[in-house]
């Protein structure tokens, strides 16, 4: 899923989505475990997708918008560059 799909669910929404994207986590790990399955790929996608669900999770809870962050890097640099002019 991509992030902004990820950034546009609802609280509720983005619960049900990590509790099943995680319990997938979990069967996948048991199949490559048994030898069932060799899944490597999936099973870093589904890390990932966990991994921006918490961080989209974390962003709203201190009241971050992660597409404004993502701009600002680009314009402190640009900053940055006219301060250290040469003598």
């Amino acid at each position: 899923m991509e992030l902004q799909k990820i950034r546009s669910l609802g609280e509720e929404e983005l619960k049900h989505h990590e509790r099943t994207t995680a319990e997938q986590l979990f069967r996948l790990r048991f199949q490559v475990a048994l030898g069932q399955n060799d899944g490597v790929k999936k099973l870093r996608q589904l890390r990932k997708e966990i991994a921006q669900i918490k961080t989209v999770e974390r962003e709203r809870a201190l009241g971050i918008n992660g597409e404004l962050n993502q701009v600002a890097p680009a314009t402190e640099k640009k900053a940055r560059k006219g301060k250290g002019a040469r003598k």
